[in-house]
């Protein structure tokens, strides 16, 4: 199984998708066939017209899978998929209701390259319950693809510094989530992917991750690390 697991699509002052599109082509390789889902956001049409420009500016085709019988078509169509980022709760009920899911894993597992931001990372993990997103609609389970056996929280955020907010901080939502879950937690910031292949996982982007395990105390890990035993 080959999938980049990114944080998130757009960093600040830069185009959509350009700090991970290097990433993205070399995962790809000689593939030119994708298959993107936009199930996360509202417009749809809109959102893939925005994925198909980008990814056509580097040579690949683009699909969009619908929520019909023609999407899994489109799944078996494609070499490789991308799942755009947006409300992770929507993205899932979507593709549980139109059983793409189960289509979805199959063909990652059969060799289609899964590449997926912020939502689309959350679909990649055992569920969607380490997401930062509002339960907009209410999908079937929280049950995602299970691609890797750690869950991700995109976006993840340390507190700043004087910050005088008495709120949660996302450290203690996610050591909340260990206390009734044994998952490992990867909080991955901004800027920063991970990259899957067979039984080996990197660290890529600028910017560490925080590693979190249930009883052990949270390790930051550089870019560029072995994320491997986390598989």
């Amino acid at each position: 199984m080959q999938a980049l697991l990114v944080s998130n699509s757009t960093n600040h002052d830069e185009g959509y998708l350009d700090h991970c599109m290097p990433a993205m082509l070399e995962l790809i390789g000689e593939r030119r066939r994708l298959a993107f889902v936009p199930f996360a956001l509202f417009d749809r049409e809109g959102y893939a017209a925005r994925a198909a420009d980008r990814f056509g500016r580097e040579g690949l085709e683009v699909r969009a899978v619908t929520a019909d019988t023609t999407g899994h078509d489109t799944l078996r169509w494609a070499e490789a998929v991308f799942v755009g980022g947006g409300n992770t709760f929507r993205l899932l009920k979507t593709v549980q209701e139109h059983d793409l899911l189960t289509t979805l894993r199959q063909r990652s597992r059969d060799g289609l390259v899964y590449m997926g931001a912020s939502a689309g990372a959350n679909l990649a993990c055992p569920t969607i319950r380490t997401t930062n997103d509002m339960p907009i609609v209410q999908p079937v389970s929280f049950d995602a693809l299970g691609l890797v056996p750690f869950q991700i929280n995109p976006h993840y955020l340390n507190p700043p510094t004087g910050s005088t907010h008495m709120g949660e901080t996302r450290e203690q939502r996610l050591t909340e989530f260990l206390e009734e879950n044994p998952t490992v937690v990867v909080g991955l910031r901004e800027g920063s992917w991970i990259k899957v292949a067979g039984a080996a996982a990197t660290l890529g982007g600028l910017r560490p991750a925080l590693v979190l395990k249930r009883e052990t105390a949270p390790e930051e890990r550089s870019p560029g690390a072995d994320l491997s035993d986390l598989l």
